[in-house]
């Protein structure tokens, strides 16, 4: 391959790329403002490909050709599957929601199905405010000894516990069966105890 193009070679390139855009676009029914967005990314996968071609072997035309109908494919897969999670069209949370409130799409979502409970947090900040005093109401009422007992578990497993000299597992097991007693009689709200004894 030559180091520079030139201007015919540049127009082969490019008339190859638009032939493929607008393939691509009628194919999969794309609206005209995506034709240049097409044109570019067939266009940077094809200058990528560049130095693989060898006057030798076909012409530039041939060689663009082929280059940009894989890419295209390629295209095709990642808007079909795009399609297959959006729709044909994705939304924004922003468009006005059907009805005389002009509320948004976004305010029909409720707090709980948002994009901060997908991620795990908190989305009732009242309830972690009263989840929080009952913890903090709950540890209030355990002994000094529970107490420690609870901060170095939060670091430690009871293996861990048991084998740097703070009891035998079976007690720890036994002091943390008490603890979540204490708690609950406190009104703490716990989550279900699923450690395996052993």
């Amino acid at each position: 391959m030559p180091e520079t193009l030139s201007v015919s070679d540049l127009q082969i390139l490019r008339k190859e790329a638009d032939r493929a855009a607008w393939r691509l676009m009628r194919q999969l029914r794309l609206f005209h403002d995506d034709l240049a967005d097409l044109r570019q990314e067939l266009l940077v996968d094809l200058f990528a490909r560049l130095p693989a071609f060898d006057r030798n072997r076909g012409t530039l035309g041939a060689f663009a050709g082929l280059v940009m109908a894989h890419q295209a494919t390629r295209i095709a897969g990642r808007i079909r599957r795009e399609r297959k999670l959006f729709g044909i069209r994705p939304v924004s949370l922003d468009d006005p929601h059907a009805g005389p409130d002009g509320a948004t799409r976004g305010d029909t979502i409720p707090e709980d199905q948002g994009l901060s409970a997908w991620f795990g947090q908190p989305v009732d900040l009242f309830a972690e405010v009263e989840r929080r005093l009952d913890v903090e109401r709950g540890l209030g009422s355990l002994d000094r000894r529970d107490g420690a007992l609870c901060a170095a578990l939060s670091h430690a497993t009871v293996t861990e516990l048991a084998a740097a000299g703070h009891g035998a597992r079976s007690s720890l097991y036994d002091r943390i069966r008490e603890i979540r007693l204490a708690l609950v009689a406190a009104g703490t709200e716990l989550v279900p105890d699923t450690s395996a004894r052993g």
